[in-house]
């Protein structure tokens, strides 16, 4: 077993020469990757691996684990050669690197590979879900491990890291340790600031972080970055690291036009003749502490175990049931976190860090943060809840992209919605967000109507797994609910219904109230209509929409949305063929529902007025559905 003591520094720098060859050898096998990227890095990974890591593979939930995150995650190879050092992984496995069926797909993703926290390959994310989980370990299991980061230095570019290096330096993370592998390369040619490394470090200072600068290969140097790393308090800390892309062999080494390029065989087995060969060293990596408290990946749950609704006694806007659910469901459950983008006035998300501040952290207007922090909470076994306008969600779509391929788990709420809000105007007005977040893998896509249900379904938000939105109305509206109602996902509600019903009108939000207004003057005229409540758009009820087609025949569908991608398209999918068909299968069975359906939404980009204003100009308050009714029926 290998071990860095103060004479070892020769072994040490075998195990960098293995982690390289062994990315060279697995790149070359796959015919793709990354090998330059992963060779730059290997001395600063050798040296973290064999002394300061602390992880126990064998249990890689152990809640006391160091975390590791290479946010450039194309250099996995890297990060998979040490898994074989640690004997996680043999060197068979390493060489189906980026294969069919293997687990070490060309960028790394968790629950698949159990050592992966969180998924990576958008670079610039990794440390602010870095920061996630460094703020679970100070500040809320008040656990002794580090979050250790990767960098690259082209990722330096997004403002996502300096966004997280803000945050990190305003709560004080002195248990994450950011290490930039400053390469001097890009993917096309040098980078913006190339090996400035004074640039770096400045910047870095300038955001609160305690910087050190040293040359990323030599052993000595890293040795003494990470101790002095360690003993910093009260700041998070950057290290930057001088090192070549492709170091180790002259064909690469500081040379451009090498980023995702494998060797050819001839040239990787010259490579690793000048490398000294294959190898199989083997690193004992150092075992966390074991703590006397439970060893599991959160540091337990109290509080009452019970969620108390809130009443209503009069109309109220969902958003602020937002806030009053979050409040009961901190009463209940000691491992709900909010996070919040500095408008917890407006999403009510403020009645939860007022009853519990030590659960509530701010984020300020950085929506990537918020996002990607709630996301590293979550892989430490929080309930996250991560609120803001909806309109700007739409800045951290990305890392919401990833965080379902890091089969994550976060819970969203976007407030001010639609041309609904009013005066504020389009800037404020999310009108995609419903597309958006449809979209997004394995999601649930959630808009209650009224307080009550708001209510119940931020609770059953709570135990959702993956990425789920609420999506709330700035407006006060009806209640129309009992506080016993059940609302499940995957349903909805039917208002009103008769044998006579001429079509279905459904809506959610604020235009379900609409739907109402319309029923109710239809039904002055003689005309009957169903009237449903479409509070859960992802998953959607199927059996109560072909129920209604079958029934009705028409349903015009109402949103405070584009008509692209939201209620609608939606509905419409409920009644899509999901795979195709056979080989002179009918397209369309005997029993198959075929509905005709009408989408009335806002086309036309709305200005600044009143809300009653706005939906009417758009063409979605009740007048309107009056008319596209009788429309329809002469």
């Amino acid at each position: 077993m290998v071990e860095v003591q103060a004479l070892a520094v020769e072994k040490v720098t075998e195990l960098a020469r293995q982690l390289r060859v062994d990315s060279i050898r697995s790149t070359t096998e796959a015919g793709s990757g990354h090998p330059t990227s992963s060779m730059s890095a290997a001395d600063l990974m050798a040296v973290l691996m064999t002394k300061y890591l602390r992880y126990d593979f064998e249990r890689p939930d152990y809640a006391y684990n160091d975390r590791l995150i290479f946010s450039k995650g194309h250099a996995c190879p890297l990060l998979y050669s040490m898994y074989k050092a640690a004997g996680a992984v043999t060197d068979k496995e390493l060489m189906s690197l980026r294969k069919m069926g293997s687990r070490l797909e060309g960028h790394p993703v968790p629950k698949i590979i159990p050592w992966v926290d969180v998924a990576t390959g958008s670079l610039g994310q990794g440390l602010a879900l870095g920061v996630g989980m460094a703020i679970n370990g100070k500040f809320l299991d008040k656990l002794d491990y580090r979050v250790w980061v990767l960098l690259g230095d082209s990722e330096m570019a997004e403002g996502s890291v300096w966004e997280a290096l803000a945050c990190a330096s305003h709560y004080k993370l002195d248990n994450m340790i950011a290490i930039l592998d400053m390469n001097r390369l890009g993917q096309r040619g040098e980078t913006a600031l190339g090996w400035n490394s004074a640039a770096y470090a400045e910047r870095a200072k300038a955001f609160g972080c305690h910087v050190i600068e040293i040359n990323g290969h030599d052993i000595a140097q890293i040795d003494n970055a990470y101790k002095a790393a360690l003993a910093v308090t009260g700041q998070p800390v950057l290290i930057v690291a001088k090192t070549e892309k492709g170091h180790g062999i002259p064909l690469t080494a500081n040379q451009d036009n090498w980023h995702g390029k494998p060797l050819s065989a001839e040239q990787a087995a010259e490579a690793i003749k000048l490398l000294g060969g294959t190898s199989d060293i083997s690193v004992k990596v150092a075992m966390p502490p074991e703590m006397p408290s439970k060893p599991q990946l959160s540091a337990g749950i109290t509080g009452s175990g019970k969620f108390i609704v809130p009443s209503y006694s009069g109309p109220a806007a969902t958003r602020e049931a937002y806030g009053d659910a979050l409040k009961a469901l901190g009463t209940a459950y000691s491992d709900v976190v909010v996070v919040d983008a500095e408008v917890s006035n407006s999403t009510y998300s403020e009645k939860f860090a007022k009853a519990f501040l030590d659960r509530y952290f701010e984020m300020y207007i950085a929506e990537q943060l918020m996002v990607g922090v709630g996301l590293g909470l979550g892989t430490r076994g929080k309930k996250a809840f991560a609120s803001t306008f909806a309109a700007f969600l739409s800045r951290a779509y990305d890392f919401i992209r990833m965080g379902a391929i890091s089969r994550g788990t976060i819970k969203l709420c976007g407030s001010h919605a639609g041309c609904s809000i009013g005066a504020d105007g389009p800037s404020q007005m999310a009108l995609e967000d419903i597309a958006m977040m449809r979209a997004v893998h394995g999601s649930t896509v959630l808009y209650p109507s009224d307080a009550v249900s708001a209510a119940h379904l931020v609770e059953k938000m709570y135990a959702l797994d993956g990425i789920s939105y609420m999506r709330t109305t700035r407006e006060k509206t009806k209640i129309l609910y009992k506080d016993t109602d059940e609302f499940p996902i995957g349903g909805s509600k039917v208002l009103y219904s008769s044998k006579d019903d001429v079509c279905t009108l459904i809506g959610a939000g604020i235009t379900l109230h609409e739907c109402v207004k319309a029923y109710e003057e239809l039904k002055s005229q003689g005309i009957q209509v169903r009237v449903i409540d479409l509070y859960s758009v992802k998953p959607i009820d199927v059996k109560t929409l072909e129920a209604a087609a079958r029934e009705t025949g028409t349903l015009v569908v109402v949103e405070d949305h584009w008509p692209e991608g939201g209620l609608g398209d939606a509905v419409l999918e409920a009644f899509s063929i999901k795979a195709p068909p056979a080989r002179g299968a009918k397209l369309v069975g005997k029993d198959k529902v075929v509905p005709k359906v009408v989408k009335i939404a806002v086309r036309e980009m709305p200005g600044s007025a009143s809300p009653h204003e706005l939906m009417d100009a758009a063409g979605i308050s009740s007048p309107h559905i009056v008319a596209t009714v009788k429309g329809l029926i002469d």
